[in-house]
């Protein structure tokens, strides 16, 4: 400020010229009405998710097909069985998308888990929608797709509900016969490959066998296996251990000859035995590749336990799908493959979390 300012404020008489704070509220007020400020706190807590609502259309258009579109009949179909509980099934999705839709819209804390799910699988929730109206339109509606070979998504309840009991049989089967292979061709690939890596006596005479039988398809022995085992499940066990072990035994060696070497200096210095080397630096090391062979070893199972139940074993879902083909029975035939997918990569899944909980020291190091 200047001199003459600083005088004229001193000066007897002089009043700062301000509103009383009662009015300097009611200028507020004024520029910031409590309407709009109610409006703008509305708009805050309610902001409309629009592909939840998207997602509760395209399950409601897709419950008006099944209920709302009459089927035709096509050959010796007359009427599909279950269309109207399919119809009102997926009219009940319809239902939780919109109640999830205004949730995530109003900002429900109770709920704050679950909209965070639907928020994050709602393009898959439309185009699942989408799909199957699409199926429903090309089989039970116009018939594009004719039976048997193809059938509406309505008829799989039918095929569950009556065929369970087959069905659930030969999924228990198929788990046991693949989880006994990959945990035999798991320990062996990993035992196998651990000491191809540490051991230059065995690299030299195992390296040269794995790298002959490893890259023959296993299914190709199928033949050879069912000759020398004493039984089909033996020879089925043996084959996908086969599919898992090689894998497993390939990145394991490669986890075990690229660690640094000079981990293994440090815990010399500090006098480490053999075995120490071996089980605290080595296979530590080691143990992101190992998941990778069994990632890789667990793919080439699946393969190989399907041929191998549609060959030799009288239960299993390569031998249900065998058996529903036979019978023209394709419907069954698309319950086991949806089975089979739900299973698969559950098991895949279940390996993440473990590969997950073993390496969760390694998670700033190894990229996921």
């Amino acid at each position: 400020m200047s001199s003459s300012a600083i005088a004229t404020a001193a000066a007897p008489g002089f009043e700062r010229k301000l509103p009383p704070p009662a009015s300097r509220a009611a200028s507020t007020v004024e520029v910031f009405p409590a309407a709009n400020v109610a409006s703008l706190e509305t708009r805050a807590a309610f902001h409309p998710h629009w592909q939840g609502l998207a997602a509760a259309l395209a399950w409601g258009f897709m419950a008006a097909v099944t209920l709302a579109w009459p089927n035709q009949p096509a050959g010796f179909v007359e009427d599909w069985p279950y269309t109207t509980e399919f119809g009102i099934a997926t009219g009940v999705v319809a239902a939780i998308c919109a109640f999830l839709a205004f949730a995530a819209s109003a900002h429900v804390r109770l709920l704050h888990r679950a909209c965070a799910v639907f928020r994050h699988g709602a393009p898959w929730i439309i185009v699942s929608a989408l799909l199957l109206a699409l199926w429903e339109i090309l089989t039970a509606k116009t018939g594009v797709l004719p039976p048997p070979f193809f059938a509406p998504p309505s008829s799989l309840i039918d095929a569950y509900a009556n065929d369970y009991a087959r069905l659930a049989d030969s999924t228990w089967n198929s788990v046991k016969l693949l989880l006994e292979g990959v945990a035999w061709g798991a320990a062996i690939g990993f035992t196998v490959g651990v000491a191809i890596g540490w051991s230059r006596a065995v690299n030299y005479w195992v390296h040269p066998i794995l790298r002959f039988l490893g890259p023959l398809p296993p299914t190709a022995l199928l033949p050879i296996a069912f000759f020398f085992f004493p039984s089909s499940h033996a020879a089925s066990v043996f084959l996908i251990a086969l599919a898992t072990g090689f894998p497993v035994a390939i990145l394991s060696w490669s986890g075990v000859a690229g660690v640094n070497k000079a981990y293994y200096d440090v815990a010399r210095t500090m006098g480490a035995s053999e075995w120490f080397l071996i089980f605290r630096v080595a296979i530590p090391a080691a143990l992101p590749q190992v998941f990778v062979g069994l990632f890789m070893g667990f793919g080439s199972s699946f393969v190989v336990l399907i041929v191998a139940e549609m060959m030799g074993v009288k239960s299993g879902l390569g031998w249900y799908l065998t058996w529903a083909q036979g019978y023209a029975s394709y419907v069954n035939m698309y319950a086991a493959l949806i089975v089979m997918t739900v299973i698969f990569s559950s098991l895949i899944s279940l390996l993440f979390a473990v590969r997950d909980r073993v390496l969760v020291w390694q998670k700033g190091i190894v990229k996921w």
